[in-house]
C-alpha cells in the first residue's frame, strides 16, 4: 500500500491481521512525540488522522473528535491517564537512546532502561496521553 496518497476506504480494505488504533488528543502533537523518540514516519498526517509506520508496522492515530458516533468514546477518561494498562512495545529501539531523546523531549520516564529476566534490555515512556511505550532489544544486541 502508498500509505501517502491511498484513500480512505482503500486503507480500511487492505488491513489485515491485527491493528492498533491509539485515540489521543492532539494527533499533531502524537505524531511529533513518535517521530522524535522512534523515528516513525507520519503518512496523510491531519489534525484528526495519521497513519504511523514503525518499521514495516502500521497504526492509526484519530483524535477524539472522530470518535464522536463510537461507543468507546463516552469510556476515556476526562483527566490522564487515559491509556492505563496498554504497553506498546518496540522491540527495534534502543531502550537508551530512546530515554535520552524521551528525556530531551520532556516526555515522562516510567522506568529507565533494564536488564529484564525474559532477555530484554527495556524502558517505559509515558506520552501525554498515557500510554506506555516500551523500546526493547534483546540484552545481547
Amino acid at each position: 500500500m502508498d500509505y501517502d496518497s491511498i484513500d480512505a476506504d482503500s486503507f480500511g480494505r487492505g488491513l489485515r491481521g491485527i491493528g492498533l488504533n491509539l485515540l489521543v488528543r492532539d494527533v499533531g502533537a502524537q505524531v511529533a512525540f513518535l517521530k522524535a523518540l522512534f523515528d516513525m514516519r507520519a503518512h496523510q498526517p491531519t489534525a484528526d488522522f495519521a497513519i504511523m509506520a514503525y518499521g514495516d508496522q502500521v497504526f492509526q492515530l484519530h483524535s477524539d473528535g472522530t470518535y464522536h458516533a463510537n461507543p468507546l468514546l463516552g469510556l476515556l477518561p476526562e483527566n490522564p491517564p487515559r491509556g492505563g494498562g496498554i504497553e506498546i512495545r518496540l522491540y527495534d529501539t534502543d531502550p537508551e537512546e530512546a530515554v535520552a531523546r524521551a528525556t530531551a523531549h520532556g516526555a515522562t520516564i516510567l522506568q529507565a532502561p533494564t536488564d529484564k529476566p525474559h532477555g530484554l534490555r527495556e524502558a517505559y515512556i509515558l506520552c501525554d496521553n498515557g500510554y506506555a511505550w516500551v523500546p526493547s532489544r534483546g540484552k545481547d544486541a
